[in-house]
């Protein structure tokens, strides 16, 4: 079985891939993460990610698109609700590209990530699967979060301090007050 897994970074990959290949999966990464604020982390999570596939002997297909300003135009006047956004976009992107390029089916690294909102994407992505007619293979990976910043620091990937939007370096790096 071909699964698409969308990347979301290089580190958050790591235990999500090891999973689905020992379940005897056939595994490609697909990276897509347009909103990463600012651009030069956008482009250290890309590199990392390419990184991570080279090292993980993983093909890596990528957009490589930057589209701060579709995100900002989503979700500015409701940033509360942007993840809803942000799942959907991803997820809607992966799915599609799984659909295009004959996958039986995709999966997502940010069900790895333990500060993400697990039901919400479930239901973007099974949304996302309809949608594009493409099976989602759900995994709840969070139970190798240890493993995976373990891994990550042995391979000595670049580890982001954030989620990735503009809002989410705002909660990360302004003083409480």
């Amino acid at each position: 079985m071909k699964i698409l897994l969308h990347v979301c970074c290089g580190p958050c990959a790591l235990y999500p891939l090891s999973v689905l290949r020992s379940e005897g999966l056939a595994v490609s990464g697909w990276f897509f993460n347009h909103n990463i604020h600012p651009y030069q982390e956008y482009l250290k999570r890309r590199d990392a990610a390419r990184r991570m596939a080279e090292l993980q002997e993983m093909e890596l297909l990528e957009a490589d698109e930057y589209r701060l300003e579709e995100f900002l135009a989503n979700v500015a006047e409701e940033p509360e609700k942007r993840c809803g956004y942000c799942y959907a976009s991803r997820l809607d992107a992966v799915a599609a590209a799984a659909k295009d390029a004959g996958f039986d089916a995709f999966s997502s690294s940010l069900f790895y990530s333990r500060y993400q909102n697990h039901d919400l994407m479930r239901q973007k992505a099974e949304e996302a699967a309809l949608r594009y007619d493409v099976p989602f293979l759900y995994r709840d990976f969070r139970p190798g979060w240890q493993e995976g910043i373990r891994r990550s620091k042995e391979l000595e990937l670049y580890r982001q301090h954030y989620c990735g939007c503009i809002y989410s370096e705002k909660e990360r790096y302004l003083p409480k007050g």
